[in-house]
């Protein structure tokens, strides 16, 4: 009677007979099935694609490569190896800038063979080079290093053209080296004609030096002309290789995109120069016009200001309008009643260095001084600057409620300019990124809470 019972209290509160449960069984094993057809064809993670095989490599412990398809894993193969050649040629390159210094650059000068002056003119900035070189290719292979240990054997995770970007500043050290490269070959042929025991340590090193390959000077002064030119194939070939999806895929372009600009930008010095020789052409697109263009409008700003390259940051650079009004009631008149010309406008910053070893800093240290450079239309194949750069420590920036699609920035008790963009929320941008400068190094800021229209007396001005 006991058995009895429990029997129906277990049916009472499963409510499950032999019927639904038969079903439920059914159910299950044709959900089974289902996720069994779902695993044969199941979409590759790289493209979702459903041709991957049936079978997998039971010796493949790595799950993620058996989740792909054929042409995926072909593309990864050819992606892992394009990584590793960018990597490994930066190696050799670096061996080669290496070369030039301990081999020919320092036992001529220990030997007193040619003058610190000629030393310069022939090696130009290879020191620069070669610090680039080491804390470019310290940063690309812990990035290997780091996949590989997390187990990524593909090298997914690894980003070069993100890597690339941090180190563009590297593009301007190459174009200081490539526009010498002919006066250093011809001073190196005068004085090898001139010295014998120049000509006679040259010859010896590229026969008895085995660490050479029988390689001549000239040869390893080649090698930054031969690298710059590289690497936009380099890229390409990685940029071939990885999918759209993939996270560096933009800043891939990009950095092909930069580098192929500066190449032309090298082209365009070296004929103004008058030089016979070019770096490879690339076709010009108006995107890399433009991209040379501020090239050019850089080197010009940092010419006139004087600071190192590697402590300037450029905020910002674009076309403005420009006016100077002849009083400080021009709001009430209005803006129509001011004469605009257009003008390409660059903010530079110069920041203290966080580390000297440390080219690209994540956070950069404090800003020692802003400027804002005006430059003229391009006229007669050059840039002329409009005036002398304008201090931000210097000026005022302000705007006013009733002309919101301008604003004002006044030198004191100098000049006044109003600036406009033809975009109103660029005009904000930029009134935004030149007041906070202002503000943060004018020493006025100290005084009555920054007040300078009651601390500044100046004809400027506004009531």
């Amino acid at each position: 009677a006991t058995r009895t019972k429990s029997k129906d209290v277990e049916r009472a509160d499963s409510g499950i007979g032999q019927m639904p449960a038969r079903k439920w069984r059914n159910r299950a094993s044709e959900t089974l099935s289902s996720l069994q057809a779902w695993e044969a064809h199941r979409p590759c993670t790289d493209c979702g694609e459903r041709d991957l095989p049936v079978e997998t490599d039971v010796q493949n412990c790595n799950q993620r490569r058996a989740d792909l398809c054929e042409k995926c894993r072909k593309r990864r193969t050819e992606r892992k190896e394009s990584v590793l050649e960018f990597v490994n040629t930066e190696a050799s390159y670096g061996e080669d800038l290496r070369i030039i210094k301990e081999e020919f650059y320092l036992p001529m000068q220990a030997a007193g063979l040619l003058s610190q002056e000629q030393l310069l003119g022939i090696f130009s900035n290879i020191q620069e080079l070669i610090d680039l070189n080491e804390n470019f290719l310290e940063i690309l292979q812990e990035e290997i290093d780091q996949a590989f240990d997390q187990g990524d054997d593909d090298l997914m995770t690894v980003c070069i053209g993100e890597i690339f970007l941090e180190f563009v500043n590297m593009l301007p050290a190459f174009q200081t080296y490539c526009l010498q490269q002919s006066s250093s070959v011809n001073m190196l042929n005068a004085l090898e004609k001139e010295k014998e025991l120049l000509r006679i340590f040259l010859n010896v090193s590229q026969n008895d030096n085995t660490a050479l390959r029988r390689m001549n000077l000239r040869s390893f002064l080649m090698a930054p002309l031969q690298r710059v030119t590289k690497y936009p194939l380099l890229l390409s070939r990685i940029i071939k290789a990885t999918t759209e999806y993939h996270p560096d895929h933009g800043s891939l372009r990009e950095a092909k995109s930069r580098i192929e600009s500066h190449l032309e930008h090298i082209n365009m010095k070296t004929k103004q120069e008058g030089n016979t020789w070019t770096l490879r052409s690339f076709r010009q697109d108006s995107k890399k016009k433009r991209e040379v263009i501020n090239i050019e409008m850089r080197e010009t700003a940092l010419k006139t200001v004087g600071w190192l390259r590697e402590e300037t940051r450029f905020v910002m650079e674009g076309s403005l309008q420009l006016a100077q009004p002849p009083d400080g009631q021009w709001v009430k008149k209005g803006s129509k009643t001011l004469k605009f010309q257009n003008m390409q406008v660059l903010l530079l910053v110069n920041m203290k260095r966080v580390s000297e070893s440390s080219l690209e800093s994540a956070e950069p240290g404090p800003v020692k001084d802003a400027v804002l450079v005006l430059i003229r239309d391009k006229n007669n194949g050059k840039f002329h600057l409009l005036r002398e750069p304008l201090r931000l420590s210097n000026c005022i920036v302000s705007t006013d409620p009733d002309c919101d699609d301008t604003f004002e920035l006044i030198e004191i008790r100098r000049e006044a300019f109003v600036f406009r963009d033809s975009d109103r929320a660029r005009t904000h941008h930029w009134f935004r990124q030149i007041r906070r400068y202002s503000r943060e190094l004018g020493s006025w800021k100290k005084r009555r809470n920054a007040l300078p229209n009651i601390m500044i007396s100046t004809p400027h001005t506004r009531p």
